[in-house]
């Protein structure tokens, strides 16, 4: 049977206190054959070919260091990149096919980005030795017989040129600076500025410096970044954080139309209705968090969603989660109190050149609202009135309301322990909030030592444990991978009824939304310059409006349940948009 064994460094505290409990108990070590010894930092290796998998060290490790696993049958080869000795292992590669858009799907910390890093050739893979990196000769051998390696052999001769859009775009004001033009003409292979400008609407900031623009146009121009440049491979991680929802689509659809016979197309997106938008064909990917990953074979988009969502991989005969998870089949059946919250009769607001007006609207009881509209449309301003951090310039919201709120923007410079900031959730909501949420791991680390997923639980952790009745969680969803935002989804539904409270949810993943919410509002106007907030609505009426302006409509899959985009002029999209049922009805 294959082993691994993974030692967390940072948490490992080098036998300081625990005296090297892992070597102590380990019968292997006891017994006389050598299993853990200290290495390099005097911190503990384990030997994964005497280790017996006894998991006596995994128990009796006081700060939870180690983790061994017992890796599927059929991974009995080398992985195609391994960090270090008893660190996290890759097993391996989505394979890029041209014509075809190609998504990678699964949980954080599994390896998506280093695959793809390694078929852009960011990194340079090892295949299991860390110690020296392998050649391109050396993944034709490692490949031999497949795909893959037919894939490396056109990268060695030249044929096959990769573009990669990186995940972490907010770092590009910190490794180039000047205007978003001069960027752009550095890179642009293909004289094209002028048109893929107009198509990724960034025509009205190519002056400005990069510096100044926000998160959604940072996101963009990375993209015309890498699609100026004159590749038959693109890859992009996560190319529609930051984006609003028409946003996404119009990306989507722009990613969509690069592939052809002579070009390929891999992406990682955790928007699940976006990955089936836009892709052909996914890879799953399970394995351990920070452990090991394992890439699947590919399958039809439909398919590998639905086998992802299913929990269980039929073809390798593993099981990634407990159970599957279902949709709601009507929407409007979804329960909600009659009893009143709060309510308003109009408000407006002006800030600079902008303004908001919000139409009358009531919050009951056990409610979750989810917000729906474009960035810069208003939705965080009247987030912000609600919460009472900003003052309306007319009307004013009536009720008897405590409120709690999760900003977009977390600030993560506090030197406070996980445990410190939580120790309200930790007494008194652990089943609630802290076990689904799976924060125990975080409570020894420190806010600014988290993770963007992290950091987000964490935030999200912090609203519910005040005390209040009406929660405003703005893009709870950033930086969570597809679990996460599903367990997230349920964590709130479960929380507002328990409390007796009501949730405003704030978001631009619609399937994330479409799963948490009872009611929808809904944001229309020009950004910028004037946004109307409309609502709360039931799911029908709310979502049908707001999928009319994107002129998209929603089926449901007949196995999961899934809301799926119609494909535009399909039989199914005419038929719906014909009848006005924008929206699935059942």
């Amino acid at each position: 049977m294959t082993r691994i064994a993974v030692i967390d460094k940072e948490k490992c505290i080098n036998g300081n206190g625990c005296e090297f409990q892992c070597h102590k108990v380990c019968p292997v070590d006891r017994s006389g054959t050598e299993c853990v010894t200290v290495g390099d930092f005097n911190k503990p290796l384990i030997n994964e070919e005497t280790c017996i998998g006894c998991n006596i060290c995994v128990v009796k490790c006081p700060v939870d260091a180690i983790n061994i696993i017992n890796l599927p049958e059929s991974l009995n080869e080398q992985p195609i990149h391994r960090y270090g000795e008893n660190e996290f292992a890759l097993y391996n590669l989505p394979m890029p096919i041209f014509g075809k858009v190609v998504g990678v799907l699964g949980k954080n910390g599994i390896g998506k980005s280093t695959a793809i890093k390694i078929l852009a050739g960011v990194m340079k893979p090892n295949l299991g030795k860390w110690e020296k990196e392998a050649t391109y000769d050396d993944l034709i051998q490692y490949f031999k017989g497949t795909e893959s390696q037919k894939f490396f052999e056109k990268v060695k001769k030249g044929e096959i040129k990769i573009a990669y859009k990186p995940q972490s775009v907010d770092l590009i004001p910190k490794q180039t600076k000047g205007k978003v033009i001069d960027l752009l003409k550095k890179v642009d292979e293909k004289n094209e500025i002028e048109k893929i400008s107009k198509i990724l609407e960034l025509e009205n900031i190519l002056d400005n410096d990069i510096s100044k623009i926000s998160g959604g146009e940072l996101q963009r121009v990375a993209i015309a970044a890498t699609v100026l440049k004159d590749a038959n491979l693109y890859v992009f991680d996560e190319p529609t954080s930051y984006l609003d929802i028409k946003q996404r689509i119009k990306v989507s659809k722009f990613i969509k139309e690069l592939a052809d016979e002579n070009t390929a197309v891999l992406v990682i997106e955790h928007d699940l209705i976006i990955l089936d938008y836009m892709t052909d064909l996914v890879h799953l990917m399970y394995g351990s968090e920070n452990t090991f990953g394992v890439v699947s074979l590919p399958k039809t988009t439909k398919q590998g969603i639905n086998t992802y969502l299913s929990g269980y991989l039929r073809e390798e005969n593993m099981r990634i989660r407990d159970k599957a998870i279902k949709f709601d089949t009507r929407a409007d059946d979804k329960i909600v109190s009659k009893e009143e919250l709060c309510s308003w009769n109009e408000v407006n607001k002006k800030l600079d050149k902008f303004t908001l007006h919000a139409e009358p609207g009531i919050i009951v009881k056990k409610n979750v609202i989810g917000v729906l509209g474009e960035n810069g449309i208003g939705k965080t301003t009247f987030v912000k009135i609600l919460a009472g951090a900003e003052k309306s310039d007319k009307g004013k919201v009536e009720g008897d309301i405590k409120v709690s709120y999760k900003p977009q923007y977390i600030n993560s410079d506090s030197e406070e322990l996980v445990m410190v900031v939580l120790q309200d959730a930790i007494q008194k909501l652990d089943s609630l909030i802290i076990k689904p949420l799976n924060l125990e791991p975080l409570f020894n680390k420190k806010i600014c030592e988290l993770s963007g997923g992290q950091l987000q639980r964490v935030a999200i952790a912090d609203t519910l444990q005040k005390n209040a009745n009406l929660y405003l969680l703005d893009e709870p969803s950033a930086y969570l991978d597809v679990e996460q935002r599903l367990i997230v989804s349920k964590v709130l539904g479960d929380f507002m009824e328990h409390k007796g409270a009501s949730s405003l949810v704030v978001d631009h993943d619609l399937l994330f939304l479409d799963h948490l919410s009872k009611s929808i509002m809904v944001f229309d106007g020009m950004p910028a310059k004037k946004g109307v907030a409309k609502g709360p609505f039931k799911m029908n009426e709310g979502m049908t409006m707001f999928l009319k302006d994107l002129e998209i409509t929603f089926r449901r899959d007949k196995e999961s349940n899934m809301a799926r985009i119609n494909k535009p002029g399909s039989v199914k999209d005419r038929e719906q948009k014909s009848s006005g049922k924008y929206y699935y009805t059942g």
